[in-house]
């Protein structure tokens, strides 16, 4: 009988094996707009995954595991504090076929006032997402936040849909520092991204 493989270790603040460790990458930046971040299970240990490292750069983040949540937790989760929260998600067409509601608009009071607001971004693929919206009845009662005009994506190690799909860092970046009207207040995020990138790209061809 053969003896089983011992387990690599693993880094308990990236959930990586600690040889590809991404930590090194995450300088912390304080957000006045919070965001949530919901996983999709999928998500969790896939390698080339960047939320983790968005979690890690953005202190008051949160990050929540599941394909469907409990209703009374989420509503108490996203409206935590306070705060309105805000998806970050297009209204793709055929919505209305499917049953789900017309988003309501944001009060444009808020507009101005990123410290009441929370940025709700899912972590999925495209479909997997479109299957978080339709199971979560509260996500598609939030307003909604669509980004437009955007440079293309550094995400080279994820295979996408379109050149404007970007990965779950770049996307809550550009909408963290479109909401707070600080362009480069998020510049660290992208610099972290870069080198995660090259570190996975390195490990691919290894």
């Amino acid at each position: 009988m053969t003896n089983p493989a011992p387990r690599r270790a693993t880094c308990a603040a990236c959930l990586r094996a600690r040889s590809a460790c991404i930590c090194r990458f995450a300088t912390p930046v304080a957000s006045r707009v919070e965001l949530l971040v919901l996983q999709h299970p999928l998500e969790v240990r896939n390698a080339k995954n960047s939320a983790r490292l968005l979690h890690l750069c953005l202190p008051g983040s949160r990050l929540l595991v599941g394909e469907t949540f409990a209703a009374a937790e989420l509503d108490t989760v996203l409206h935590d504090g306070g705060r309105t929260p805000l998806l970050l998600y297009p209204q793709l067409p055929g919505e209305a076929e499917l049953g789900l509601p017309a988003p309501p608009l944001l009060d444009p009071a808020l507009r101005h006032a990123p410290d009441k607001l929370r940025l709700v971004l899912l972590d999925a693929t495209w479909r997997k997402s479109r299957k978080m919206l339709y199971l979560n009845p509260f996500l598609q009662r939030l307003p909604r936040l669509a980004l437009h005009d955007l440079p293309p994506s550094a995400y080279r190690i994820r295979k996408a849909h379109a050149p404007d799909q970007l990965s779950s860092l770049e996307a809550a970046a550009h909408a963290l520092a479109q909401l707070e009207n600080r362009p480069g207040r998020y510049a660290p995020l992208f610099d972290g991204f870069d080198a995660f990138v090259e570190q996975q790209s390195r490990l691919f061809r290894a």
